[in-house]
C-alpha cells in the first residue's frame, strides 16, 4: 500500500514563507529546514503524481530539495517562491526521466493528422519521412535546445505519455496552452533536424571533396615519379 510522504511538523514559531527565502539564500540552515516544511509535502505530491512510484517519489523530492539548496540564490522574486520551486521540481523529474529513457521516437510519429497539415515540398531539402526512425542522438541534442515550457511538454507528452489535461494540472497550465505549446515545440523540434541533416549532408560532401583532391595529388605526384 502506498505511504503517503511526511514532512516534520510545522513549529509554533515557523517564520514567513518570505523571510525563509531571504535568509535560505545567505545559507541559513533553520530557512532551509523552514521552507522544507513549508513546501515538502506539496513537492512530494508532484513528484508522486509525474512518478506514479511511492518511493520513487520520496527520492525526487529529497533531489528536489537538494536542487533548491543549491540553487535558491538564483531566485529573484519575479514569481512566487511556490511556483519557482514547482518548476524546479518538474524539472527534477524530468531530468529523472530522461536519464532512465531514451529519446527514440519518429517525430511524425507524434503528430496528431488533424493538428497539422503536410508542409509542401522543399526541392533540395531533406525530408524527415524519409529518415525513418531517429537516431536518439540527435533528438536528444534538438530536444536541448527547445526552449523549457516547450521542452517540458514535449517530454511529459511525447515521450512520457501524459494527457494534456494532466500536464495542466503538473504545470499549472490551461489545456489549450498545453496542445499549444506542444505543436509550437514539434514545429521547433522538425526546424533543428531539419537543419541537423543538412549540416550532416554538407560535412558528407565535403569529406568527399577532401577524399577527391587527395586522390588526385596522390596520382599526380605518381605520374611525376613516373
Amino acid at each position: 500500500m502506498a505511504h503517503a510522504f511526511r514532512g516534520p511538523a510545522q513549529s509554533d514559531g515557523e517564520m514567513r514563507e518570505a523571510d525563509a527565502v531571504t535568509m535560505a539564500r545567505c545559507g541559513d540552515a533553520h530557512a532551509f529546514e523552514c521552507l522544507y516544511r513549508l513546501h515538502s509535502r506539496r513537492v512530494y505530491s508532484l513528484c508522486l503524481r509525474m512518478a506514479g512510484n511511492p518511493a520513487e517519489a520520496e527520492d525526487l523530492t529529497q533531489e528536489a530539495f537538494l536542487q533548491l539548496f543549491r540553487k535558491v540564490q538564483t531566485f529573484r522574486g519575479d514569481s512566487r517562491f511556490s511556483t519557482w520551486l514547482h518548476r524546479l521540481t518538474v524539472n527534477v523529474v524530468l531530468m529523472s526521466f530522461r536519464k532512465k529513457r531514451h529519446l527514440e521516437t519518429s517525430l511524425d510519429a507524434t503528430l496528431d493528422p488533424d493538428e497539422t497539415a503536410a508542409p509542401p515540398t522543399e526541392f533540395g531539402v531533406p525530408d524527415l519521412r524519409l529518415n525513418g526512425m531517429l537516431d536518439h542522438v540527435n533528438l536528444g541534442k534538438a530536444i536541448e535546445q527547445l526552449p523549457d515550457g516547450y521542452k517540458e511538454i514535449f517530454i511529459l507528452h511525447d515521450v512520457q505519455g501524459y494527457e494534456h489535461k494532466e500536464i495542466a494540472e503538473i504545470l499549472g497550465c490551461s489545456i489549450g496552452n498545453s496542445k499549444s505549446q506542444l505543436f509550437k515545440a514539434r514545429c521547433r523540434l522538425r526546424a533543428l533536424l531539419q537543419e541537423a541533416l543538412r549540416s550532416r549532408a554538407r560535412e558528407k560532401r565535403e569529406a568527399i571533396r577532401i577524399s577527391v583532391e587527395q586522390h588526385k595529388r596522390e596520382k599526380k605526384f605518381q605520374y611525376a615519379k613516373a
